[in-house]
C-alpha cells in the first residue's frame, strides 16, 4: 500500500511513524511534513489546503490511501477533492467536517441525535451575549464558533473577560485559524461542565464505528492547569480512574448516534470522530467534537495500538470496517510531554536550534522517542524550531509511572533555548510529584 499523509505536525509524525512500522506500507509520503517526518517519509512541498494540488499529488504517486491529518484541510474540502479522483481517503467531507468547523452546527447535530452536551446559546450580537452570560453565570464558557487551533475557548470567572472574548468572536471580518476562510461571526456560550475530561477517538466509515482507547490531555499552558488554553501540552493513556464501561456508554449515547444522524442528513462522516467529554456529576457530556485525530492524544493512543494502522484507516476509507477484526492494544501505558517555544501560546519565537535529539534516539529508544511538530532544517541542515509546539516526547512503559519517568528522562536530554514544558503530565495518576511549582512552566536551557 502506498500512503500519502497530509499535514506537518506531531499528530502527522505519529501517524507516519505508525504507518512506517506497518509491513503492508510499501511507500510513505507526506505533504508538507517536517524535519522529523522526513526520516520516515518522502516529503512534498504541496499546500495542504489546496485540494486540487493534494489530489494531483495523490494521483501522481498512485496512492492507495490518503490520510488528511489537520482540521483546516478537512473543513476546506481537501478530502472531497481526493475522493473525486477515485482515491480512498481517510477524512470526512467538508460538509461532515462542519462538526468541528462550526460549534453551532455540532450543537444542532447533537440536539437532533439526543447526544448529552452542555446547554448553550449561539450568539451574534452584544445583547445576546449579555443575556447568555447572565443566564449561565460564572464560571463562564465562551467558544469561537469556527476553527481556532485549540485556543478559541475561554473559561473564566471574570464576566468582562468572557464578554470581550465573545464580542471578538462575533465581530467580522474575522479569518479562522490555520489559513481557512472566514467562518462568520458567532460565539457559543454554554454552561460550565464539572468533572474530569476525556478524549475518545473513533474510526468510522459512516456506518460502522470502532472506538479507540481513551486518553486525557492537558490544555492549560502551565503546571496545575494554570495559564491560558493551548493546543495541548501533554497526554496519557490508559485512564486507570475511568469507569470500565465508559467506552461502551459513549459509543451508545454519543458516537453511534452522531454518525447515524450525519448519515441521515445525507452527509455521512467517514474518518476519525473525536469526542471531547466531561465526566460530570450528572453523567457523560460532550464538550466538543473534532473531525480528525487530536494532538497530543494521538501520540499516546497510537503508541499503544498494536493493530497495523494502514489496514484500519483503509477500511474506514473504503466502507469495510464491519469486516475488520477487533483492534489489538498493548497492556502498557504511554505518556507524551510537549516542548513548546518561548512565549507560547502567544506569538512564539522560532529559529532556535534544537539539540539532544540524537541522544534520545541513542539512549532511550524504542521505549521513548521524539515526534516533531514545529520544526524545520535551516540552511546548514540543523533542526530548528518553527512553531509554537515544537516537539512531543512520547514514552511507553509497563504502567503510567514507568512511561512518565521515561518521557521526562528523554525531555531532559533536549535543549531548546527559552522553551517550556509542563512537569505534571500524568503526575496524579502515576502518584508522583510534579518537578516544578504549580502554575509555572519549566524553563528550558
Amino acid at each position: 500500500m502506498k500512503v500519502l499523509v497530509i499535514g506537518g505536525g506531531a499528530r502527522e509524525h505519529a501517524l507516519c511513524r505508525s504507518l512506517s512500522l506497518d509491513p503492508d506500507v510499501t511507500a510513505l509520503h507526506c505533504a508538507p511534513g517536517n524535519a522529523g517526518i522526513a526520516e520516515v517519509a518522502e516529503l512534498h512541498g504541496v499546500n495542504p489546503l489546496d485540494g486540487a494540488a493534494v489530489a494531483e499529488l495523490a494521483a501522481g504517486l498512485r496512492a492507495d490511501l490518503v490520510v488528511v491529518g489537520p482540521e483546516a484541510p478537512l473543513v476546506a474540502g481537501v478530502a472531497d477533492a481526493v475522493r473525486d479522483r477515485g482515491i480512498p481517503v481517510f477524512g470526512p467531507s467538508a460538509e461532515a467536517a462542519r462538526l468541528e468547523g462550526s460549534k453551532a452546527f455540532a450543537k444542532d447535530v447533537m440536539a437532533a441525535a439526543a447526544v448529552p452536551t452542555a446547554r448553550s446559546y449561539v450568539c451574534t450580537t452584544a445583547a445576546e451575549i449579555d443575556a447568555a452570560l447572565d443566564a449561565f453565570g460564572a464560571p463562564y464558557v465562551v467558544k469561537d464558533d469556527g476553527l481556532a487551533a485549540g485556543k478559541g475557548v475561554v473559561v473564566t470567572e471574570d464576566i468582562e473577560v468572557a464578554r470581550a472574548h465573545a464580542l471578538a468572536c462575533v465581530s467580522p471580518p474575522r479569518a479562522a485559524a490555520a489559513g481557512t476562510a472566514d467562518t462568520g461571526g458567532q460565539a457559543v456560550i454554554e454552561e460550565f461542565l464539572d468533572g474530569p475530561e476525556v478524549s475518545l477517538f473513533a474510526v468510522t466509515d459512516g456506518e460502522t464505528v470502532v472506538p479507540l482507547q481513551p486518553a486525557q490531555d492537558f490544555k492549560r499552558a502551565y503546571d496545575g492547569d494554570a495559564g491560558p488554553n493551548t493546543g495541548g501540552m501533554g497526554a496519557y493513556s490508559p485512564l486507570p480512574w475511568a469507569d470500565p464501561k465508559l467506552v461502551d456508554e459513549v459509543m451508545a449515547t454519543v458516537l453511534q448516534p452522531t454518525v447515524d444522524e450525519l448519515r441521515r442528513r445525507g452527509s455521512p462522516f467517514s474518518g476519525l470522530l473525536y469526542a471531547g467529554l466531561a465526566i460530570t456529576s450528572r453523567g457523560v457530556r460532550v464538550i466538543e467534537f473534532n473531525a480528525r485525530f487530536g494532538d497530543p492524544e494521538t501520540q499516546v493512543v497510537l503508541a499503544r495500538l498494536t493493530t497495523p494502522l494502514a489496514g484500519l484507516l483503509h477500511a474506514a476509507a473504503t466502507g469495510t470496517l464491519a469486516a475488520l477484526p477487533p483492534l489489538r492494544w498493548s497492556d502498557g501505558a504511554a505518556v507524551t510531554v510537549v516542548i513548546a517555544s518561548h512565549n507560547y501560546p502567544d506569538t512564539p519565537r522560532t529559529g532556535d536550534p534544537i539539540e539532544g535529539l540524537a541522544d534520545v534516539a541513542e539512549q532511550d529508544a524504542p521505549e521513548a522517542y521524539v515526534l516533531h511538530a514545529g520544526t524545520k532544517r535551516d540552511a546548514s541542515g540543523a533542526v530548528v524550531s518553527a512553531g509554537g509546539r515544537v516537539l512531543s516526547v512520547t514514552a511507553t512503559g509497563a504502567d503510567l509511572t514507568a512511561a512518565r519517568r521515561r518521557a521526562y528522562r528523554a525531555v531532559d536530554r533536549i535543549s531548546l533555548d527559552g522553551s517550556q514544558h509542563r512537569t505534571d503530565i500524568a503526575a496524579k495518576v502515576a502518584d508522583e510529584p510534579a518537578e516544578q511549582t504549580a502554575g509555572e512552566a519549566a524553563p528550558r536551557a
